[in-house]
């Protein structure tokens, strides 16, 4: 499987539809009674009106979100490739984002951190732009607007603002109106926003939005190990690749480096940013998979020996339907 998908093969985008949906049999073959869509944040629906709650049966909630997951995979090995990430271009990163997107049963619904994931690969690419251009001010703007919009749709992406600041650290010499520009970006989403509640007398709800912001990261974690189990040949992967990009570090163009860099820098950041929702849920963590995938995709696409890598591929796959169905 892995061998096949180094290759940009048109037929293995055929391969990766059929992979995409085989991943989600387990909850085909045990579909709860009623999924619900919360596609937006309370504070957004006050001014934007979507009722998608009922509007997908279980069955068409999962396969919407299975096509979304495809599209996703496609725009995200795009990116990689056209980027350069990778030892040669292939579709291995869309595989290992499709299979990085099944790990947990939440990640086979429709959530709000599975569109977000749209933008963050719109992110990832804007990023990875900008050690190629003069003027980063613009990029930086977007970038800010991009993830006001995600903040709209779910809150911890606002955490994603302190990448502005990493990403110019690693690309850029310092400029102020760069510094700002992202900030500035971000903040005239929210002007619009503030200025809808002012007129319509609920200022104090937009205060409210905030608060999330000053909750304390929490010292104590309550963990069912056995729920992350499948987690454990990830982990080997992640330790490969690591290993690996250590290695060729060096050795590697210095835009390869610093992409790497910013993409562990953007993991780091989706995984700590669920203390901002208190009652965050597992498919918050969907938001790790853009810059995990590509990790594991740079493992799987210069591993040397194919009996082995091949084999922990079938492993992984193995694990994830097995923890999936039990």
């Amino acid at each position: 499987m892995i061998n096949q998908f180094r290759n940009l093969n048109p037929i293995n985008l055929l391969i990766l539809f059929a992979y995409t949906f085989f991943m989600r049999m387990a909850i085909f073959a045990d579909l709860p009674p009623s999924l619900q869509f919360e596609f937006l944040e309370p504070y957004t629906k006050f001014f934007i009106q979507m009722p998608l709650q009922n509007t997908f049966s279980p069955a068409g909630n999962v396969f919407f979100a299975g096509i979304i997951i495809f599209v996703q995979a496609i725009l995200f090995n795009r990116v990689v490739n056209n980027h350069g990430l990778l030892s040669k271009p292939g579709y291995l990163p869309a595989l290992l984002y499709v299979t990085a997107s099944s790990l947990f049963m939440p990640f086979l619904i429709l959530s709000p951190t599975l569109i977000c994931n749209f933008l963050m690969i719109w992110i990832m690419d804007k990023f990875l732009k900008m050690g190629k251009s003069l003027n980063a001010i613009m990029t930086m703007f977007d970038v800010g607007m991009i993830i006001a919009i995600g903040t709209l749709i779910y809150f911890p992406f606002i955490v994603m603002l302190a990448m502005l600041w990493f990403t110019l650290l690693l690309y850029r010499s310092f400029s102020w109106r760069e510094w700002i520009s992202g900030l500035v970006g971000f903040l005239t989403i929210f002007f619009f926003v503030g200025v809808y509640y002012y007129w319509n007398d609920n200022l104090s709800m937009f205060y409210k939005i905030w608060l999330p912001l000053t909750n304390k990261f929490p010292s104590v974690f309550t963990i069912n190990y056995n729920d992350y189990l499948v987690l454990v040949p990830v982990v080997v992967m992640i330790v490969l690749a690591t290993l690996q990009l250590r290695e060729n570090f060096f050795r590697s163009f210095i835009s390869t480096r610093k992409a790497f860099q910013m993409l562990f820098f953007m993991f780091i950041i989706s995984i700590v940013s669920f203390y901002t929702k208190p009652d965050f849920r597992l498919y918050h963590f969907l938001l790790c998979v853009p810059p995990g995938a590509v990790l594991l995709a740079y493992y799987f696409s210069n591993a040397k020996k194919r009996w082995f890598y091949e084999s922990m591929f079938l492993i992984l796959v193995f694990a994830i339907q097995y923890f999936l169905f039990v």
